[in-house]
């Protein structure tokens, strides 16, 4: 299960998201600069227009990312899907992209959402394995660009949908118009204290602050992170520098993250959140925290050489740094 967020300050537009899972494949941040060649399954090899920086594994020299952006401003996560999710045989009238190759795909040739939208018209979305060690994952991707603006696009048994978002964000099932209908069920939470409409001229104690959040659902589950993750996003205040927006960006990512031992998915297994990143998608800035070190470190797209044809692999910093006063 995945969180992704859209978050806008007075400044520039942040995008990323906790990664959910109850085992780490090692990945790590990596920059794909503007020559490397992609090598597509049913497409033509093609090197990338764009360099992207994001969270991958590496398998044959080949950057699996589970999100990225790229230098233009344009990123991409992808969640799990697991239920409506489905993928097509191949269709000689499309252009045929496995699911590990749209992000790739997408950031390699487009700069906006709308580039996005168009390219995506001409894409089936096609039932190929990386490897028979790594399947397909059941996926839909949260994507934005650096105006804010977001779609999500989900590939289910009547289609590729592609949906504009309002609320810019996204977790997991159901299938995102489900997600927003959702919403009306929680329209009057507030930040304020409530006004007593249930018994009015009545004295009401109101015994503790944030009882106009009494309602917000704070489950595990992909229906409760989405409507909280979107009250905490759309009251959370717009940061008026960097450090204040990085700051306000994972306090809201992690309004939502998952503590070990709280998420069972199998007999002593449990998810939790083993990463929460993000990019300022102006500067290409790529920022991160995990499970074992919630520092948040910063890797800057632009200080790379953005011409070479060789993966960029930064080593994951997993101890954690405690700053003594005493």
């Amino acid at each position: 299960m995945c969180t992704s967020i859209v978050y806008s300050s007075n400044n520039h537009h942040y995008f990323g998201r906790n990664l959910d899972l109850e085992i780490s494949f090692g990945e790590h941040p990596v920059i794909t600069p503007r020559n490397y060649e992609f090598q597509y399954r049913k497409l033509p090899n093609k090197k990338a227009k764009y360099a992207m920086v994001g969270m991958a594994i590496v398998e044959d020299n080949y950057p699996l990312y589970f999100d990225a952006s790229n230098e233009e401003g344009l990123g991409i996560a992808g969640l799990n899907f697991d239920g409506p999710c489905h993928y097509f045989p191949e269709n000689a009238e499309k252009n045929n992209v496995t699911p590990f190759e749209l992000i790739p795909y997408l950031l390699s040739q487009c700069t906006t959402v709308a580039e996005v939208k168009d390219a995506l018209k001409d894409v089936s979305l096609v039932n190929i394995n990386f490897s028979e060690k790594l399947p397909l994952s059941p996926l839909h991707w949260l994507m934005a660009d650096k105006t804010g603006e977001s779609i999500v696009v989900e590939s289910t048994l009547s289609g590729l949908h592609v949906y504009d978002n309002p609320v810019h964000v996204l977790t997991n099932n159901p299938e995102f118009p489900g997600q927003l209908r959702n919403l009306a069920n929680y329209s009057n939470i507030a930040p304020a204290q409530p006004k007593n409409t249930l018994v009015p001229g009545v004295d009401l104690n109101l015994y503790s602050r944030g009882l106009g959040t009494h309602f917000l659902p704070g489950g595990m589950d992909s229906a409760s992170r989405f409507v909280k993750i979107a009250f905490v996003r759309a009251h959370s205040p717009q940061g008026n520098n960097e450090l204040s927006s990085v700051t306000n960006y994972f306090h809201i990512l992690h309004s939502v993250e998952q503590p070990k031992g709280t998420d069972e998915v199998g007999p002593n297994s449990y998810e939790y959140t083993i990463y929460s990143d993000g990019t300022n998608l102006e500067t290409g800035t790529f920022y991160y925290t995990n499970y074992e070190n919630n520092q948040i470190n910063a890797i800057e797209l632009n200080k790379e050489n953005l011409n070479g044809d060789e993966l960029t692999d930064y080593k994951l910093i997993e101890k954690q740094t405690i700053n003594y006063q005493n």
